[in-house]
């Protein structure tokens, strides 16, 4: 189930791009990798999260703070250029 939407939200992302961007809208989206979040704090076992990182090229997870500075350019005039594109947003973890 989790791939299929993963695929819906790509799909639309692309779908809305194109729909919208003759009205000067730009759609993007975020997908977030594993983030430090107080439920993974709390959840996740430490040996768990030493995993992740082990598998994750910068070595640690990101910060919820990493992600919201990502919607935040997308938000920005930085990014005019910008539309119909997923931004993962993962510290190179697949």
């Amino acid at each position: 189930m989790y791939c299929a939407t993963k695929a819906a939200v790509n799909a639309i992302t692309v779908s809305l791009a194109a729909e919208l961007g003759p009205r000067k809208i730009r759609v993007n989206a975020v997908a977030p990798g594993l983030i430090m979040t107080e439920k993974m704090k709390a959840k996740v076992p430490e040996e768990a999260k030493q995993e992740i990182m082990k598998d994750t090229p910068l070595g640690r997870l990101g910060t919820p703070e990493e992600v919201a500075e990502v919607v935040g350019f997308l938000a920005s005039e930085a990014a005019r250029w910008i539309t119909g594109q997923v931004i993962t947003a993962s510290g190179g973890y697949r």
